[in-house]
């Protein structure tokens, strides 16, 4: 790879990641206002609230910046960017089609599932460093969960890469068949479940709470630095969604792939961004206990039954 293709690829990249979790802000507002009638996404700017996504920006943006007095001034600050970060190195190794990914590595989905990691880590230094309690006791909830439903990611991940025998992205989506959507179905739901979690979204929420008095460990921060920990939940919905194409949908498996290949990967991950903002609309939030005891009785457990059940396939079919 010439260094002119080296910076033409990591400038896609960066393209991508500024675009596409602002698409995926402005349609979730568009479709929780169609399933939820409500009016208000769909009136600033006139046709379809077409400038609800620049209303909010503005909004940010006029709100103080407030680093509170007892708060670790460095870790504070930087604690919004880790999940940014992380989502964004994640991305760069996401094919799209077999050429057009940004750095097509040999183990590209361990590289994923490594730096989607981080985010927890910001998640805690944003509860710990802003020297409140309530944001600390909120990130340590944060963290428990996280870390449990990390456990069920990893395996579910483990299950395609064990069908492809590849741990590369691009290897798995070669490998992949239309025998997977139903072999690989459960380590699909499971992937899909507690990527949701790891997001922190609805019906997962429970860590933040935003509809309670505070917001778990996010509590203390205000305008743009409380937009980018949103900005980092819409990033990680695009990867959450890329991920689950490329494993379970085959990527850019589809008619005429040869030239529209992107094309289907782009389609795929679109329907499992709008199942993801489905849930949100049509499930309240789950109790603390209930999201523990998902992740430990059912997730884990499927998962588990789900590399069993690929172990098997494999070693009798392949």
């Amino acid at each position: 790879m010439s260094v002119g293709e080296a910076i033409l690829r990591a400038v896609l990249v960066l393209v991508g990641f500024l675009v596409l979790p602002l698409v995926v802000g402005q349609s979730e507002h568009k479709v929780m206002a169609h399933m939820q009638g409500r009016l208000g996404p769909m009136e600033a700017g006139g046709f379809h609230g077409w400038a609800q996504l620049v209303a909010d920006g503005v909004k940010f943006v006029q709100k103080e910046d407030i680093v509170p007095r007892a708060a670790d001034g460095k870790l504070f600050r930087i604690a919004p960017v880790l999940g940014i970060v992380s989502y964004l190195a994640a991305l760069a190794v996401i094919p799209l089609s077999p050429d057009l990914v940004g750095a097509d590595v040999p183990a590209s989905l361990v590289w994923v599932l490594a730096v989607g990691g981080v985010g927890t880590v910001g998640t805690l230094l944003a509860g710990w460093s802003s020297g409140n309690k309530y944001a600390l006791l909120g990130a340590m909830r944060a963290a428990a969960s996280l870390i449990s439903y990390e456990v069920a990611l990893i395996l579910a991940a483990a299950s395609f890469a064990i069908a492809a025998g590849s741990l590369s992205l691009v290897g798995i989506a070669h490998a992949w068949t239309p025998w997977w959507l139903i072999w690989q179905l459960p380590a699909a739901f499971v992937l899909l479940a507690a990527g949701t979690a790891e997001l922190q979204r609805v019906p997962f929420d429970t860590p933040v709470a935003d509809a309670e008095i505070v917001m778990g460990p996010y509590t203390e921060y205000t305008g743009l630095r409380f937009a980018l920990f949103l900005l980092a939940e819409y990033a990680g919905i695009v990867v959450l969604a890329l991920l689950v194409a490329v494993l379970w949908l085959g990527g850019w498996t589809g008619p005429f792939d040869a030239h529209l290949g992107w094309l289907w990967t782009v389609i795929k991950a679109a329907l499992i961004v709008f199942v993801i903002i489905w849930m949100r609309v049509s499930w309240p939030r789950v109790r603390v206990d209930q999201l523990q005891r998902f992740t430990w009785l059912v997730l884990v457990p499927v998962a588990l039954l789900q590399l069993l059940i690929t172990a098997a396939g494999v070693v009798l079919w392949q």
